[in-house]
């Protein structure tokens, strides 16, 4: 098979991936040719990582077959993948600040004479490929301090000193700003005169129509729509990106009061990650923030919790300036945050529910600062009743379901009876029945006039879930939509502008 005209450097006939019973690509076909930038897009979940590692060696297909250069292709680690001349970038630089960047160029893999490293052949060698992307910098220089689109192009010298032919670049602008894109743009201009062979991965549409040369379009593990151009209109592009059709698990909207429970003016991060963001929920509304990887979602609710700090900017809490400096300065005060991984931030899991419940409530469960097992084991029961965790007090948080877990996260802090609720991913690796009780968990916090947020990387349920909803794109706030005036469309638009 050729691509207009040029034959595929890489090819993939009927891949598919199953973890356990679950199986996430289906049947996906894929070539890419020498010299030609294919997009490859989808929302998040719609499985581009997975055949991305595929490719790359991290992980084996269940079944199909891969070609490499017109041979049979089926690297069993990233080692074989690179040995045959496929190389990924992945969005999380993984360079060494504290070494050269020689020395990043090589690791693992020094050039060395008479039993020791050749500093000299390796600084010529990275000069080379440096010099290849057009990046006048000393290869003794330490990584560390270097802008990120400079870590960017080391890591693609990186692949290129090992003879890369085939380079994966997973969302390689996510941290650029417009200069960086550009120069990243035309270094991959140049890659493509040599030969190199590129996929690559993006949310941003308009820089797709910049840079690639065919799009493929997955969604839910399917490849569902390939482009021979990059000439297409972005409305196009999100229509086949967002396509499946809303399941009807999601209880119906209540109007939330007309009272201002929470106040958010003019928050900005030190570390820029989010900038003069401004918005505010009403009593018993339920307030979505969407976005793509990136956006600044999860570092807004974190400062907005106390987590992490603000540099300027307030949040008011029914009138009054509470703009927290610690977690703990939040719950006080009645903001309370279900953190994104439940696993690592949510529950202690060698810990049992009731001990996990007990945490967040002290003064409930404790006499004169004592610990009382019966109070730990009552006040557990009938927070465990209340919120449909499936389980006793007794059992291990590590040995309950994914939701239930979450239910253990999201009942240990309700406890607490607070006036606002952000929950980050709240449906995060959980299975479609147990989503279905998170939502009704949600609508009833929102019944109760607790103020909601809910950030979501799912536009189905951000969507289902939400009064209103907040967009947000690479730190900045780009739009609040109504429900009745929000659908996958106007949202995607907002998220890739």
């Amino acid at each position: 098979m050729t691509i207009d005209g040029k034959n595929p450097v890489l090819s993939l006939r009927n891949i598919h991936k199953s973890f356990g019973s679950i199986e996430v690509l289906h049947g996906i076909n894929l070539e890419v040719a020498a010299g030609e930038v294919v997009a490859l897009l989808g929302e998040n979940g719609a499985g581009k990582s997975t055949l991305s590692n595929i490719i790359s060696g991290t992980i084996l297909p269940s079944s199909g077959e891969m070609t490499w250069l017109g041979a049979p292709y089926a690297p069993a680690t990233p080692r074989d993948a690179i040995d045959a001349g496929v190389a990924m970038i992945h969005q999380e630089l993984m360079l060494l600040p504290h070494l050269s960047i020689a020395e990043n160029i090589f690791v693992g893999r020094y050039p060395m004479k008479a039993g020791r490293l050749d500093r000299g052949e390796m600084d010529r060698r990275a000069q080379a490929g440096l010099k290849r992307l057009g990046l006048e910098i000393s290869p003794r220089r330490p990584v560390e301090g270097l802008s990120t689109a400079s870590q960017q192009l080391i890591e693609i010298a990186k692949a290129l000193t090992l003879n890369a032919k085939l380079l994966i670049l997973d969302e390689p602008t996510a941290a650029l700003g417009s200069e960086e894109t550009k120069l990243l743009f035309e270094q991959i201009e140049r890659l493509k005169s040599e030969g190199v062979g590129i996929i690559y991965i993006s949310h941003r549409l308009e820089e797709i129509k910049q840079i690639a040369d065919r799009i493929v379009v997955m969604r839910d593990g399917e490849k569902v729509q390939e482009f021979d151009t990059a000439d297409v209109p972005i409305r196009t592009i999100v229509e086949a990106m967002v396509g499946r059709s809303m399941e009807q698990m999601f209880p119906p909207l209540a109007r939330p009061e007309d009272s201002q429970v929470l106040k958010v003016s003019g928050l900005t991060s030190p570390t820029g990650r989010f900038r003069d963001v401004s918005f505010s929920v009403r009593k018993g509304e339920i307030f979505g923030i969407a976005g793509l990887v990136g956006a600044g979602r999860t570092e807004l609710v974190r400062s907005i919790a106390g987590a992490d700090p603000i540099q300027t900017g307030t949040v008011e809490l029914n009138g009054k300036d509470i703009t927290p400096k610690s977690p703990g300065q939040a719950i006080r005060n009645g903001i309370i945050l279900v953190p994104e991984d439940r696993k690592l931030q949510g529950v202690i899991l060698d810990h049992s529910i009731q001990e996990n419940i007990a945490y967040s409530n002290f003064e409930s469960v404790s006499k004169s600062g004592w610990m009382s097992n019966r109070r730990v084991k009552k006040f557990a029961s009938e927070n465990i009743r209340k919120f449909g965790v499936k389980g006793i007090g007794s059992q291990m948080a590590n040995e309950m379901s994914g939701g239930n877990q979450q239910k253990i996260v999201i009942a240990k802090w309700l406890a607490r009876n607070p006036d606002v609720v952000l929950l980050d991913e709240p449906t995060r690796g959980i299975d479609v029945g147990a989503r279905s009780s998170i939502y009704e968990l949600i609508h009833g916090l929102a019944a109760q006039g607790v103020a909601v947020v809910v950030v979501s990387s799912d536009l189905e349920e951000v969507l289902g879930v939400s009064n209103r909803i907040m967009v947000m794109a690479a730190g900045r706030q780009v739009g609040i939509l109504d429900h009745s005036e929000a659908n996958d469309v106007s949202v995607m638009e907002l998220a890739t502008a």
